[in-house]
């Protein structure tokens, strides 16, 4: 389902753009999809956040979307809009195509399976919950739309989400618009340590439950080069965490 309406503010700029193979950062770094700008920091309109799964079961929450899978997820409406398919398809297809894109999505699917995850809800391989039709998964950012510092991809630092008060107070209040939106009890997984402050207030402010976050969980981007060595140190308390998850469902 569409979550807001903000597709329809910018459709027309992507409707226009030339039919590319990829496009650059000239062609989509523009003041027709600047969300919003705040000294060296900007957000650009992306598409697939704005589709969502409100039956899903598992919930992964990155910080925000990166140029990757900023072009990728244009580039797909633009195809999209080709095919005169709606805004809840263009959006769907796009989520489908940019979700953790790349190289970040193999590693998180590696972690998924090396933690199991997959047997917990049926599946034979965590790949099956990015596969279209897939009812169990919900992918989203703290921060909906890509993040630029200086037009590069934004870490969660320089400046410190939780100090930021723009940017923190924008991922407080979509997440706790999302978690509203969600008809179960997912299981929630932050990645990385970034993503995790926002959800320790709202375990403080008793809106999400203790044993539905997998914490410890580290971003499975490529250019987090401490990755394995976080994983192999959390990797037994989040399999507890997900076997108190999977009995509390039954």
């Amino acid at each position: 389902m569409l979550i807001n309406s903000n597709f329809e503010k910018y459709e027309a700029f992507i409707r226009g753009l030339p039919l590319k193979p990829r496009y650059s950062p000239d062609d989509l770094l523009v003041p027709e999809l600047n969300v919003l700008r705040e000294g060296p920091i900007e957000m650009y309109y992306a598409p697939h956040n704005d589709y969502s799964n409100p039956t899903a079961r598992i919930m992964i929450v990155g910080l925000t979307p990166g140029w990757n899978q900023m072009e990728i997820a244009i580039r797909t409406a633009k195809l999209a809009m080709l095919e005169n398919k709606s805004a809840q398809e263009i959006c769907k297809e796009a989520k489908m195509a940019a979700r953790f894109a790349g190289s970040m999505r193999s590693n998180l699917i590696h972690m998924l399976n090396e933690l199991k995850l997959h047997a917990y809800f049926g599946l034979a391989d965590s790949k099956a919950l990015f596969e279209d039709g897939s009812p169990l998964l919900q992918t989203t950012s703290l921060l909906r739309y890509p993040v630029f510092v200086n037009k590069k991809n934004y870490s969660g630092h320089n400046p410190e989400l939780s100090k930021n008060a723009l940017l923190y107070s924008y991922a407080y209040q979509l997440m706790n618009s999302e978690l509203h939106a969600l008809c179960h009890t997912a299981l929630i997984i932050p990645l990385g340590k970034a993503v995790e402050t926002v959800f320790m207030r709202l375990l403080s402010e008793k809106k999400i439950s203790e044993e539905q976050i997998l914490w410890g969980f580290p971003h499975p981007s490529g250019a987090n080069g401490n990755r394995q060595r976080q994983f192999e140190q959390t990797k037994m308390e989040m399999e507890k965490i997900l076997r108190n998850f999977a009995s509390l469902q039954q």
